[in-house]
């Protein structure tokens, strides 16, 4: 029991990660305004964003500049003490597209609060029943 408490205590970012995730996705499937959709929405994008980055990250590692001395030492190159940045850069693109996706998403929800008047999934489908 000991070493379970243990491993969820050294791996608490992860929990924090699956809470916003799933916090997310609930907004995502259970509200019914579109707006709140939207910001569950974009709470999922930021935790998925958010665990890779914490994912790339490692501990006493440098940034993957290799610096050329000018001496006549030199020392072979070692990974381990480098860090990857592909995870990091990914996640600066996946940035870029859930604003673009935010911001398509908001204007969408403009254009349909000016076509039905409302923003309640509920309604709108009754209105769209209608015709």
């Amino acid at each position: 029991m000991n070493d379970l408490i243990t491993l969820v205590a050294s791996k608490y970012n992860y929990w924090a990660f699956i809470i916003l995730m799933m916090l997310g996705l609930y907004a995502m499937i259970v509200k019914k305004n579109l707006v709140k959709k939207i910001i569950g929405m974009n709470i999922f994008q930021t935790s998925i964003i958010l665990f890779y980055i914490s994912v790339g990250a490692k501990e006493h590692a440098t940034i993957p500049i290799i610096e050329h001395s000018h001496g006549a030492e030199t020392h072979p190159i070692q990974a381990i003490n480098y860090i990857n940045p592909l995870p990091h850069v990914l996640m600066l693109t996946a940035i870029v597209v859930s604003v673009a996706t935010l911001g398509v998403a908001l204007a969408l929800a403009i254009r349909v609060y000016r076509q039905y008047g409302t923003l309640e999934e509920n309604e709108i489908q009754s209105q769209i029943n209608q015709v």
